[in-house]
């Protein structure tokens, strides 16, 4: 008797119907898995078998073929058990195949025949509500995260045998209450802006950065303030829309990092890998074509603290995800693409010993190390990063001044909200498009019309500092921000003006002392 089920295997962060088909013949008893299964799927014929019969199922002795459509997909994980096992009743007779047709399937099966979670139930959810299903069924710990999904019914159960008893109409189940509250992430206690002293202008161009979602780099001695500054970033980030909240769900999702309390994303995600860290472990990946770091931090902040301490090669790929804001991956066998619309901030020294050009603090590099270590940062992907500006260390006036009332990040985040909402209503027509840093250069050229003495300015600026083409686009981007933030009908000369600034380290002339310097070394080493 052959019987069929639907499911679904991961590629990329998507799932992809997969029909398990089971066919029970005469013959010795055999059980075998076809249609491309990886290890973990022709593993799952053991387990199977045994938690049926644990479960108090008894098969006939007879052949037994699995076979999973399409067989030019690659299948791995542990969420076919569940529909093999189902197929497997309903092709020996305890089932009827038609109570299986509406419904899409996942689960993992312990001995026992308890269900157990598994990776991937949302982009599950979402599959079976695109194709048409009613219904998915999947382990009870996966129905919070599947329920997000409106319109699909979420049937979760904790053993193979409750789901054969709501599949025969014996004890039928009820789906899942949506009206339940959704956890989410909480967000750091405690983290708020106006716990830095000092520093108006980084915090300045932070504001700005948020409320046009661009890149930034901050560059300045150890202790001034650049980790504490980037970590209370995405306290002034607008809140996620909640499609923008399913699409980081999504990824967590796939990654299996939706366990416990934890069912919705609804923070913006702050990722800070260590500078260690693989490009595959970056971007995504490795044997098995993983979210990176990259993409966990979608619709968030990926801050990279020490910069030109990562490998050059990890920091290199970045170059076209910053630009796309995805993350396409070729292997042999896969292609898959993965979500990366981030915020960039990155922070270094100026210098290994991180005293360079600091008063008070003679610095012991020499000229040349100097240099060496802010060319481990490639000019390419610092041409990528919109803002680039020096921190100072903080005056110890500021830091003892206890009456001072710095202001509070609610103060920046009502700004900002208000600036990406003027964002969102010039960028209606243009899907895709949600922030000034997103924009084309056609985009640019149509919404980006400074003054004529603003754009002698930055014309100047251009062939004084040697700034490329797209640091000209991005300093209008920038400029078109802050006429947003300030409330400007078009772009003015000081709009234009601050941009300029904020880009200090790609500059021509940045580090022009070091670079003569060692110039004079090299001169009377010859001599």
């Amino acid at each position: 008797m052959l019987a069929r089920v639907r499911s679904g295997t991961l590629v990329g962060i998507d799932a992809v119907l997969v029909e398990v088909e089971v066919d029970m013949a005469l013959g010795l008893p055999y059980f075998n898995v076809v249609g491309l299964p990886e290890g973990a799927v022709r593993e799952s014929k053991v387990r199977v078998v045994s938690a049926l019969k644990n479960a108090g199922f008894t098969l006939p002795q007879k052949r037994i073929t699995v076979n999973l459509a399409p067989a030019d997909l690659r299948k791995e994980g542990a969420a076919f058990e569940l529909p093999i096992a189902l197929g497997v009743l309903a092709a020996s007779g305890f089932l009827d195949s038609g109570a299986l047709e509406p419904l899409l399937f996942g689960g993992e099966l312990s001995l026992d025949g308890l269900v157990k979670p598994v990776r991937g139930a949302l982009p599950l959810a979402l599959s079976a509500k695109q194709l048409g299903f009613k219904a998915v069924m999947v382990p009870l710990d996966n129905a919070p995260e599947a329920a997000l999904v409106d319109g699909v019914d979420v049937y979760g159960v904790q053993s193979v045998g409750e789901a054969v008893r709501h599949l025969s109409g014996e004890a039928p189940l009820t789906p899942y209450d949506r009206t339940r509250p959704v956890d989410a992430v909480a967000a750091a206690p405690g983290l708020d802006m106006s716990d830095v002293r000092g520093q108006q202008d980084v915090k300045d161009a932070l504001e700005l950065a948020a409320a046009g979602a661009h890149n930034a780099l901050l560059c300045g001695p150890p202790g001034s303030g650049k980790t504490m500054l980037a970590r209370r970033l995405p306290g002034i980030l607008p809140a996620l829309r909640f499609s923008e909240a399913l699409e980081v769900t999504k990824v967590y999702s796939v990654l299996g990092l939706l366990g416990g309390e934890l069912k919705l994303v609804a923070e913006r995600p702050f990722r800070a890998p260590h500078h260690t860290i693989s490009d595959a472990g970056l971007v995504g990946g490795g044997p098995q074509a993983r979210p990176g770091e990259l993409s966990m931090a979608h619709r968030g902040v990926l801050f990279l603290d020490e910069l030109p301490e990562f490998r050059r090669n990890v920091l290199e790929v970045l170059r076209q995800p910053l630009e796309e804001g995805c993350v396409r991956l070729a292997r042999a066998n896969v292609h898959v693409a993965y979500p990366c619309q981030v915020m960039l901030v990155a922070a270094m020294n100026p210098c290994p010993c991180g005293y360079y050009n600091v008063a008070n603090r003679p610095c012991s590099c020499p000229k040349r190390r100097v240099l060496d270590y802010h060319a481990r940062v490639s000019g390419p992907l610092l041409d990528r990063i919109d803002i680039s500006l020096e921190t100072r260390a903080v005056d110890v006036q500021a830091l003892s001044k206890l009456d001072v009332v710095e202001r509070p990040s609610a103060t920046y985040r009502t700004r900002v909200e208000a600036a990406r909402a003027r964002q969102a209503h010039r960028f209606k027509g243009h899907p895709g498009v949600l922030t000034n840093a997103g924009m084309t250069t056609r985009l640019v050229r149509q919404y980006v019309r400074p003054s004529p003495t603003a754009m002698r300015l930055l014309e100047s600026a251009v062939r004084r500092f040697g700034l490329s083409a797209r640091a000209h686009d991005r300093i209008l981007k920038l400029a078109l921000t802050r006429a947003d933030l300030e409330g400007h009908e078009r772009v003015q000369d000081d709009d234009v003006a601050f941009a300029i600034n904020l880009r200090q380290l790609d500059r021509r002339d940045y580090l022009a002392d070091a670079r003569d310097a060692t110039s004079l070394e090299l001169k009377r080493a010859a001599t």
